[in-house]
């Protein structure tokens, strides 16, 4: 099978879909692999490191797209990616459909796209096996970000996350006890910040409560327990998510309000909407804004701030379902990697998810194996 790697086009992306260890591992199996130029110098992987891993490196992105009966990319194409699909080729990306611009839906349906959506990749435990490692990261992440923006140079509360002896630490309200508010809550202990977290599912807040000793303070998530929380949070961090369906809004606009000038509030739900009314898209350029005395961290692709360690983890967790899928085709692979059904969102330009035709309002038009598992928040 042919697969290919384009260079992400969006602003300060420098992810890239496939590593040359990667690449390796599909030409080893028997595939061919053809890379854009330059697709992986942002991450640091240069055109010969994909040439010693036996790639084919072409000139364009019409070329990667044109060839390859697999795409691998990391976000999800732009409208000037949509005219380079190839007639029922199979595309691996983030997709986040539910929130995209209804073009990409046209266009994959109008060239009958098999599109997999690696956040919705699940197996029947409710292990995202692709987005993990990404929470992770973006979990690890915040406490940087977050120090950052509390200073007073750049508009916030002038607080230190952890405080000094006679100073308390700042107070780090995390909503989502998942993988995200997992990782969070252990980089924020770690420098010394008080951290409560808010989750619906008690048994998230008792694993939290087992892993950390009883050091991070926990709380039903319910809108009595959201507004307290939001008298007193230096940091308001969202992490919740359902996996295919637009994140419920949990904090509006009068809990923002009760924010202290200059607190910081970083939705990592914006990538499938964002979970506080208030909350809109930022990028890597310009990440930041505020609303109602409030600095807004919103930025959906966090992790490309990060390439090199994000396109490792991407490649890592993604490269065992395209093995799979160049041995066995989209729907042989179910047989071996069920996990892999839910993450087909269309299979050949139809709607193959529950969750995604519903949140697009439309129906399912082809039932595939795999669709009755449900995913973890956060």
């Amino acid at each position: 099978m042919e697969f290919g790697v384009p260079k992400e086009v969006r602003d300060l992306e420098m992810r890239v879909g496939l590593t040359p260890a990667g690449a390796l591992g599909l030409v080893q199996a028997g595939h061919t692999v053809y890379v854009e130029r330059s697709a992986g110098h942002g991450a640091g992987f240069h055109d010969d490191h994909y040439r010693q891993a036996g790639a084919q490196i072409v000139y364009s992105a019409a070329e990667a797209y044109g060839r390859a009966d697999v795409v691998v990319k990391v976000t999800r194409p732009t409208g000037a990616e949509h005219a380079l699909f190839r007639h029922g080729q199979v595309i691996f990306s983030f997709l986040h459909l539910a929130v995209a611009s209804p073009d990409l839906l046209e266009a994959l349906t109008g060239r009958e796209i098999t599109a997999i959506a690696y956040e919705m990749i699940q197996d029947a435990s409710g292990v995202l096996p692709v987005l993990v490692p990404m929470s992770e990261i973006a979990g690890r992440l915040a406490p940087i970000i977050a120090g950052q923006l509390l200073m007073n140079t750049n508009g916030g509360r002038g607080t230190l996350l952890s405080g000094i002896p006679g100073v308390p630490p700042a107070a780090i309200v995390i909503l989502g006890g998942g993988i995200l508010g997992c990782n969070a809550t252990r980089a924020f202990l770690g420098l010394g910040a008080q951290v409560t977290v808010l989750d619906q599912d008690i048994s998230k807040l008792q694993r939290l409560d087992g892993l950390f000793s009883g050091r991070v303070t926990t709380m039903l998530s319910n809108d009595y327990n959201l507004n307290r929380v939001a008298d007193f949070a230096d940091v308001l961090m969202g992490c919740v998510l359902i996996p295919g369906q637009r994140t419920p809004v949990l904090i509006n606009r009068q809990m923002v309000r009760r924010m202290r000038p200059g607190s910081v509030l970083m939705d990592f739900s914006i990538d499938q909407g964002g979970c506080t009314e208030t909350s809109r898209p930022t990028t890597l350029r310009d990440q930041t804004y505020v609303e109602e005395e409030v600095i807004h961290f919103c930025v959906p692709n966090i992790t490309a701030s990060v390439a090199r360690t994000t396109s490792y983890a991407i490649s890592n967790a993604a490269l065992p379902y395209l093995l799979a899928i160049g041995q066995y085709g989209p729907l042989g692979v179910l047989k071996h990697y069920p996990e892999l059904g839910l993450g087909i969102n269309l299979y050949q330009g139809r709607l193959a998810n529950a969750s995604v035709a519903a949140a697009l309002g439309r129906e399912v038009a082809v039932e595939l194996p795999g669709h009755t598992t449900t995913g973890e928040a956060g």
